[in-house]
């Protein structure tokens, strides 16, 4: 399944591609570019950790209902390693709980070489109306 992007304003503006999109499963990918770099030209965790939001929050939306929205109730990100501006960075999502009122995903961020760049678990609460 694909997902169009543009439903997510500021993960358009970062880059964000998602590349797979399933109930179970979301993939994507991030150029890391100097304007989402530090000053040291490594990727900020900012934007790392708005990249796995975006992961997370279309996992949940695949699993709510129509008419239902989702929101972060809670991030937790470890940061593991860095990616230096001009690379591209690879995420993978997938649910640790799927349920009526919550979800919780727990996104892998890889640089180069599957080199584990950082963990991040989220709660994406679905709110009515």
């Amino acid at each position: 399944m694909t997902f169009d992007i543009s439903a997510l304003p500021f993960a358009k503006l970062m880059g964000v591609e998602i590349t797979a999109a399933a109930r179970d499963r979301v993939e994507g990918r991030l150029e890391v570019r100097e304007d989402l770099c530090t000053a040291g030209g490594i990727l900020h965790g900012g934007a790392m950790m708005a990249f796995a939001d975006s992961l997370g929050a279309v996992g949940a939306f695949l699993n709510i209902t129509p008419g239902v929205r989702t929101t972060t109730l809670e991030s937790k990100t470890n940061f593991i390693g860095s990616a230096k501006v001009g690379t591209v960075v690879t995420a993978v999502s997938t649910p640790l709980h799927v349920g009526r009122r919550s979800s919780v995903w727990q996104t892998r961020l890889e640089g180069e070489g599957g080199r584990l760049v950082a963990l991040i678990t989220q709660t994406q609460m679905t709110v009515e109306g």
